[in-house]
């Protein structure tokens, strides 16, 4: 059997994938990882890349463009799986572009994590930023603590209302989600208690969970958060504030999802589809989506009762989560 090359079977892999990929941009992604940051493994037959050969690829890029580095890291490791299951590499080796129990040890631990503006903090920093963040008892403290409870987005959160909480389940509709189609989140206990804790007697169907000042709360006219509540929120928790080129900067709302995104793939043994899933990222075509759809709920929510227990699990009897001020 004729062993083929990196550049040439990641190539073949990325095409295979790239008829289940939403857009181009996604295409070029994948091309730019495989081809540009990649391009030191293209010519080595595939069965010959190690683990230091996989170092000295991303090592450049690791704190430069640390999103970048780590999304060229997964793209080699789904090469390199495909690899084994074709035959063209052994089945028994650790791949090794894995980080669990592989370049967890051979790279540093990222202190910051970006996806262009958006900075967030490693995820080992997240119990402790909620630790604090509970202490506030604000509506936005409590919108954000959701947020980084569902890996959600903040316009998902902002536009959340009582009716789409289904005992266990936000179903956040599909006008409301970026890929356009419906999304079910399963609710951790202590997301479950966040939505307790931001109490409303009458919980009107149509009414804003977290709207703008405490007096809005049962109303369904009410006015949702301001777009940079949150983002100046974190802007005054100033002990959470990184030293990024030069300055002191806040880590970003959206930058939790980095942060969960990151635990699972480096603290977890769930299937990236599993946590891709949980963050509403479209994987794999039509037909592998509508396979998975089936368990991926009750998947994930274990996946989402793990994420809560590592940041801190339930605040229930927390000081200062009984009463809320002034947003």
């Amino acid at each position: 059997m004729e062993i083929p090359t990196f550049g040439d079977f990641a190539d073949e892999v990325a095409a295979t994938l790239s008829t289940g990929f939403r857009n181009a941009k996604h295409r070029e992604q994948w091309k730019m990882s495989l081809t540009k940051h990649a391009r030191k493994l293209r010519e080595m037959p595939i069965d010959q890349v190690d683990a230091q050969d996989v170092v000295t690829v991303l090592k450049p890029i690791w704190t430069k463009t640390p999103e970048a580095a780590d999304r060229t890291r997964l793209r080699i490791e789904r090469v390199l799986d495909a690899a084994a299951a074709r035959g063209f590499r052994n089945r028994d080796q650790i791949n090794p572009a894995s980080w669990k129990g592989n370049l967890k040890h051979l790279l540093p631990a990222r202190q910051k994590l970006s996806r262009g503006h958006h900075v967030a903090m490693a995820h080992a920093s997240v119990g402790q930023f909620v630790a604090d963040l509970r202490m506030r008892g604000t509506i936005p403290a409590l919108a954000l603590e959701f947020l980084i409870l569902t890996a959600a987005r903040s316009g998902e959160v902002f536009g959340a209302t009582w009716g789409e909480i289904h005992d266990d389940v936000w179903v956040v509709p599909r006008e409301r989600m970026k890929a356009g189609r419906e999304h079910r989140v399963p609710l951790s206990a202590a997301a479950l208690d966040v939505l307790e804790r931001v109490g409303g007697a009458a919980r009107k169907p149509s009414a804003l969970i977290f709207a703008n000042g405490r007096r809005y709360r049962d109303k369904a006219g009410a006015r949702p958060l301001g777009i940079n509540s949150l983002s100046n929120l974190m802007g005054r928790m100033t002990d959470h504030h990184f030293l990024i080129g030069g300055k002191r900067r806040a880590a970003t709302p959206h930058g939790f999802r980095s942060s969960f995104r990151d635990w699972a793939g480096s603290e977890t043994e769930y299937p990236r589809e599993i946590a891709e899933e949980a963050l509403a990222h479209l994987v794999g075509n039509a037909v592998e989506r509508a396979y998975r759809r089936n368990d991926a709920l009750k998947r994930r929510r274990v996946m989402m009762e793990d994420w809560a227990a590592y940041i801190g699990g339930s605040p229930r009897g927390s000081e200062g989560s009984s009463d809320l001020k002034a947003a």
